[in-house]
């Protein structure tokens, strides 16, 4: 199956989370979104937008849940964003309980999903974010059929030891 793919550049944290905010008002749980980029990219920012556009929280409700690891957050729909930035072992990653996350009907954003080792049936939105410039990033969304997203997940870094 083929994977659909889309570009677009924003030139401000405000637009960014605009363009967050679209992409959660087209999103129907179960889905996943597995977030990738360098430190400081806009992957907290477009998460403000996507977790708005769900109607799940405000957006400056919507902060990383980088030491937390699992923020959630339900009003009209059930959101999780996870970050997976602190975690370097396959035992950190297992104590955070996600498989439970995946029997509800939910929407899960994984930031650094670069070290996300679980497979599931869900659709998968995988989005990629650059800085272009200062004040611009450049977003690549893809959407990964199931099959192809359990691939990656077994092809993770954090591996059971």
């Amino acid at each position: 199956m083929a994977v659909a793919k889309r570009e677009i550049v924003t030139h401000s944290p405000e637009e960014t989370i605009e363009n967050g905010r679209k992409i959660g008002a087209a999103l129907q749980p179960p889905a996943l979104i597995l977030l990738s980029g360098d430190l400081g990219a806009g992957k907290t920012t477009l998460t403000k937008g996507i977790v708005s556009g769900l109607g799940a929280a405000q957006e400056e409700e919507v902060t990383s849940p980088t030491f937390t690891l699992v923020h959630r957050y339900q009003a009209a729909r059930r959101v999780y964003h996870v970050d997976l930035y602190r975690v370097v072992s396959f035992h950190d990653f297992e104590t955070l309980g996600l498989e439970d996350v995946f029997s509800e009907e939910a929407v899960v954003i994984v930031e650094w999903s670069e070290k996300f080792s679980l497979s599931t049936g869900w659709p998968v939105l995988r989005i990629h974010l650059d800085h272009v410039s200062e004040d611009a990033r450049r977003i690549v969304i893809e959407d990964v059929p199931a099959s192809d997203a359990a691939a990656n997940a077994a092809a993770s870094p954090i591996t059971n030891p």
